[in-house]
């Protein structure tokens, strides 16, 4: 019994684990802005290269711990043995930047961005990368877990970047899965590359910012005039209207069979004649019942007992109260 009180909380902590690293798993290299000359700028009014993480799950998830880094040679290639991690590899490496814990920014809402400065000014905050990023040649990033090791997002930004203008995934949280499926089943969709370049850039924002809805465009365009629309309201209420019925028919069965059960038990007879003594006990009964019930509680009491009687009481003199006392006395002026 001992041992089991001692695993549940070790179970508990190991699932807890579990599911965050499920969820870290869900961030994306979402957006780069490699040449900021006019763009977005930090916190000290300082354009600075960014990174922007994107988070695709439908839960909050803290990159507190997280790693990222620039190295052009992919951890990934020395993780033969599991114990080593990107510090036990590279050390103090300024090109691995671990995000610090205890700053509830770094917790990323469901479909929301977070943005990293590649000023290589760790000092300066929390989201202020010990790196930077290359200008003249491509750019490697790569996010890791807090483990150190385990790999979550990684893109290659190419070279020849030009000034205030992003690379960025086509949609948020795409990966190349995604865009086939999309081309598939969307045949009006033209895009062929997961990553793309973006004029207006869109730092801490949505890559691809939707002007219209098109399912409010498609059901104007098949049903104007609202009949579909009507017939589905409808169709609902009288559903909704029948499997209440059902559900009360049902539920009203279920109670006549148990009672029917319990007077069995309790009497001894057989089904048919419960059923005939449930049969026989009509409306009338009951209200005969209900009434010589409140008979009986009405003839318990007194019929007096709503008699108030009011008698005069005689109260000794208090000087406290008199009116002498509240009365002002004339100043004798001799």
């Amino acid at each position: 019994m001992n041992k089991i009180k001692i695993m549940m909380p070790v179970l508990l902590l190991c699932t807890l684990f579990n599911v965050q690293a499920q969820r870290t798993s869900a961030l994306k290299i979402n957006e780069i802005l490699v040449i900021n000359e006019t763009n977005f700028q930090d916190d000290y009014g300082i354009q600075h290269p960014w990174i922007e993480i994107y988070n695709s799950s439908a839960g909050t998830v803290n990159i507190a711990g997280c790693y990222l880094t620039i190295n052009a040679t992919d951890p990934r290639l020395y993780q033969s043995d599991n114990k080593l991690t990107l510090r036990d590899i590279y050390g103090n490496d300024p090109r691995i930047y671990p995000i610090p814990k205890g700053d509830v920014l770094t917790k990323v809402k469901p479909s929301q961005h977070l943005l990293f400065w590649a000023d290589a000014q760790p000092t300066r905050g929390t989201f202020h990368l010990s790196f930077a990023l290359d200008s003249l040649h491509s750019n490697y990033i790569a996010l890791f877990d807090s483990d150190g090791k385990t790999f979550i997002d990684s893109v290659t930004v190419p070279a020849g970047q030009k000034a205030d203008i992003s690379y960025g995934l086509v949609h948020d949280g795409w990966n190349a899965k995604r865009l086939d499926e999309e081309l598939r089943l969307n045949q009006s969709y033209t895009g062929g590359d997961i990553w793309i370049q973006f004029t207006q850039v869109t730092p801490s924002s949505n890559n691809f910012i939707l002007d219209k809805n098109n399912k409010v465009e498609n059901f104007q365009k098949n049903d104007a005039i609202g009949t579909g629309m009507t017939a589905t309201a409808m169709g609902v209420v009288f559903v909704a209207l029948l499997t209440l019925y059902l559900s009360f028919k049902v539920v009203g069965k279920t109670a006549v069979s148990l009672s029917h059960r319990r007077l069995m038990k309790a009497s001894g007879i057989s089904k048919e004649a419960a059923i005939d003594i449930h049969e026989q006990s009509s409306g009338e009964v009951f209200a005969a019942i209900a009434m010589a019930l409140h008979e009986s509680t009405l003839q318990l009491h007194d019929e007096e007992n709503t008699v108030l009687t009011i008698k005069n009481t005689e109260r000794s003199y208090s000087p406290w109260s008199s009116k002498i006392y509240t009365l002002r006395e004339i100043p004798n002026k001799k």
